[in-house]
C-alpha cells in the first residue's frame, strides 16, 4: 500500500512539476525518505519472520531430541532393574551356595580402565551397545537361573538327609557299635548314638521329612521316627513327651519331642538312630557331613 502511496505521489509531482519546480522537488524529496522508510520496514519485517521461523524450528528439533533422549532413560531405566534383578539373583546364589563372605560381592563396583583418545559417540552405536548389553543380561539371567535351580534341588537333597544333631549344645555320651550293656552288663550291639540331654531339652529333627511313626515302642520309650525318603528313616528314643503327630511334615531343626528317660534308659538321654533302607547305619558318618558342611 505504502509503495503505491509513492507511485501516485510522484505522478502528482510531476504533473505540479511542470507548474511549480520548487514544490516539485520538495514533494520529490519527501517521497524518497517514505521509499527508503518503507524499505526499512519491510526489511524488519522479512527479518522477523524469518527468526520466528527459526524458533519455530528449533522448538520442533528441541521436542524430537527431547522425545529422543525419553527413550533412551526408559531403556536405561529397564537396564538397571534388569541388572538389579540379576545382583539379588547373585546374592541368593551366594547365600545358597554357602560361598565365602567377600567372594561375590554384587554391590561393589567393578574395577575398569583403558587408554587412548576419547571420541563423541555415535547416536547408533550407543543404541547398539545398549541392545548387546540386554542380550547378555538375558543370557546371564537364563544361566543363573538354572544354576539357581541346580543348587535349590541340591539344597532340598541335602536336606533330606540327615546331616545335623538332634540335640544343640550335646556331646555324645555313647558311640555306635558293640559296647558294654549298661544296664545289665555284658556285650551289647548299640544301634545309635547316646546325646547328653536334660529332661524337656527339645529333640530336633535332623532333616526335612514325614513323622511315620510316634508313640511307644518295646525297649525305646516314647520314640518318633521320621521319614527322609531316598530310603532315609531317623529315630529318637526315650523322650519324655511327642510333640509331633504321624503325618505330619517336619522341617531340619524343628522340635518333634522333648528329651526323657522312659523306656530301657539309665537317665535323661536322646537315643539317635538312621536307618538306610531298612538297615541300622552309623549315624557318625552324617554328623561327619555335618561338620563339613558347617
Amino acid at each position: 500500500m505504502l509503495t503505491a502511496q509513492c507511485t501516485a505521489a510522484l505522478q502528482r509531482g510531476g504533473e505540479l512539476g511542470t507548474r511549480r519546480p520548487g514544490i516539485a522537488a520538495t514533494l520529490l524529496l519527501g517521497t524518497g525518505l517514505l521509499l527508503g522508510a518503507g524499505a526499512g520496514v519491510g526489511g524488519t519485517l522479512q527479518l522477523r519472520t524469518q527468526l520466528v521461523d527459526q524458533q519455530r524450528q528449533v522448538e520442533v528439533d528441541r521436542r524430537a531430541m527431547q522425545r529422543e533422549l525419553n527413550a533412551l532413560a526408559a531403556r536405561l531405566g529397564e537396564l538397571q532393574a534388569e541388572a538389579n534383578r540379576l545382583n539379588a539373583l547373585g546374592e541368593r546364589l551366594t547365600r545358597v551356595g554357602q560361598l565365602q563372605d567377600g567372594e561375590f560381592d554384587f554391590t561393589r563396583p567393578v574395577g575398569v580402565g583403558g587408554e587412548g583418545a576419547v571420541r563423541d559417540m555415535p547416536r547408533a552405536e550407543l543404541e547398539a551397545g545398549m541392545q548387546a548389553l540386554s542380550r547378555q543380561f538375558a543370557a546371564s539371567g537364563e544361566q543363573l537361573t538354572v544354576l539357581e535351580t541346580l543348587l535349590f534341588n541340591r539344597q532340598i537333597d541335602l536336606n533330606a538327609v540327615p546331616s545335623r544333631e538332634p540335640v544343640s549344645d550335646s556331646y555324645i555320651t555313647s558311640s555306635y557299635g558293640n559296647r558294654a550293656d549298661p544296664i545289665l552288663g555284658g556285650s551289647q550291639f548299640h544301634k545309635g548314638i547316646d546325646f547328653e540331654a536334660d529332661v524337656g531339652d527339645p529333640v530336633l529333627a535332623v532333616a526335612d521329612g514325614v513323622v511315620s511313626f510316634s508313640g511307644d515302642r518295646a525297649g525305646y520309650g516314647q520314640t518318633v521316627e521320621i521319614d527322609h525318603g531316598n530310603g532315609y528313616v531317623t529315630r529318637y528314643a526315650h523322650n519324655s513327651r511327642l510333640t509331633r503327630p504321624v503325618g505330619q511334615l517336619v522341617r531340619a531343626g524343628q522340635e518333634i519331642a522333648k528329651a526323657g528317660s522312659t523306656g530301657r534308659s539309665t537317665g535323661a538321654h536322646v537315643h539317635f538312630e538312621v536307618w538306610e533302607n531298612g538297615r541300622a547305619v552309623n549315624p557318625h558318618q552324617f554328623l561327619r557331613r555335618n561338620a563339613q558342611r558347617g
